[in-house]
C-alpha cells in the first residue's frame, strides 16, 4: 500500500520531513488540521506589520510610529478572526500577546534602517521544477542592493539558534537563493535572517558550492519522500520538537496510531 506524493516541496516541508517524517506525512499528505498556536499566530501578525511597513510606505515614512500604527491595524484585523478566537486567550494573555508582538516590531529597527530598504517583492511566491518535482517557496522580502543585486530577507520571531545550529537554520534561505536562481535566473548576493527577538541578524553569501549542496540535499529529501510514500512508511523521529507538535494522538511515540492507509 502506498501514499499519494505531495504536489510540491518547499523549504518548510524539507525541514519538516528532516525533523520528523511522520509529522511531515500528517501535515503534508494526510493534511490533518493543526490548532493555531500563539507562537505561529504572533509570527503571522508581526510579518504582516513588517510587510505593510515596507511595501505600503515610502522610505522616509517607515518610522517606529508608522510601524506602531500598522501593528494596531493588523491587531484589529487579527482580533476579529476565527484563528485568534481559537487560541482562547484571556484578557491578560491577550495583553501579553500584543506586548510581545510590539516588542518584536520595535526590535526590527535595531537590525536595519527601513528607509534604506529597496524591496522588489514581499511575500513573494516562487516555484521551479528541479529533477522532476516542483520546489515552491514564499520569500518574506526580496531586496535590491545598492549595487543592483538581489538580497533574500527572512524574518524570524522565535529565538535565534545557537552557533551549533546556525548553519542548519540558514538552509531554508539558501533554498530561497536556489529558487531565485531557477525561477528568476539570478543568484542573490546575500541571504539574511532577521531574528527579531534578540535582535540578531545572521547573513550568508550563496556560492556555487552552497547552491549545489542545497540542490543535492533537496533532491535527496524528495527521493526519500517518494520511497516513504511507496512503502507507506513515515517513521516518527522523537526529539525536543515533540513538545511543540500537535500530532501526539497520531504518533506511536505517544501511544497513538497514524491514519490507516487504504489499498489502491
Amino acid at each position: 500500500m502506498s501514499l499519494t506524493l505531495p504536489a510540491s516541496l518547499s523549504p518548510t516541508r524539507v525541514s519538516s520531513f528532516t525533523d520528523c517524517p511522520l509529522a511531515f506525512r500528517l501535515r503534508a499528505i494526510d493534511r490533518l488540521p493543526e490548532p493555531p498556536s500563539p507562537h505561529m499566530t504572533r509570527g503571522t501578525l508581526v510579518h504582516r506589520v513588517l510587510e505593510r511597513l515596507i511595501w505600503e510606505h515610502p522610505g522616509e515614512h517607515r518610522t517606529p510610529e508608522v510601524a506602531a500604527a500598522e501593528l494596531e491595524r493588523a491587531w484589529t484585523e487579527l482580533h476579529c478572526s476565527e484563528e485568534f478566537a481559537a487560541l482562547g486567550l484571556d484578557r491578560d494573555e491577550e495583553a501579553a500577546f500584543l506586548a510581545d508582538a510590539s516588542g518584536l516590531v520595535t526590535n526590527y529597527f535595531a537590525l536595519e534602517d527601513p528607509a534604506r530598504v529597496d524591496a522588489v517583492g514581499v511575500e513573494l511566491s516562487l516555484e521551479a521544477e528541479i529533477e522532476g518535482f516542483r520546489l515552491r517557496g514564499i520569500i518574506d522580502r526580496l531586496d535590491m542592493s545598492e549595487t543592483g543585486e538581489l538580497v533574500v530577507v527572512d524574518y524570524k520571531t522565535g529565538r535565534a539558534p545557537s552557533a551549533r545550529y546556525e548553519k542548519a537554520k540558514l538552509a531554508g534561505v539558501h533554498l530561497y537563493a536556489l529558487l531565485c536562481e531557477q525561477a528568476l535566473g539570478e543568484v542573490p548576493v546575500e541571504v539574511r535572517l532577521l531574528h527579531l527577538r534578540e535582535p540578531l541578524s545572521i547573513t550568508a553569501v550563496p556560492s556555487p558550492q552552497t547552491l549545489r549542496g542545497q540542490r543535492v540535499r533537496t533532491v535527496a529529501v524528495w527521493k526519500a519522500i517518494e520511497r516513504a510514500c511507496q512503502r507507506g512508511d513515515f517513521a516518527p523521529k522523537p526529539s525536543p520538537l515533540c513538545d511543540y507538535c500537535s500530532y501526539h494522538a497520531w504518533c506511536p511515540a505517544f501511544g497513538g496510531s497514524p491514519p490507516s492507509i487504504s489499498a489502491p
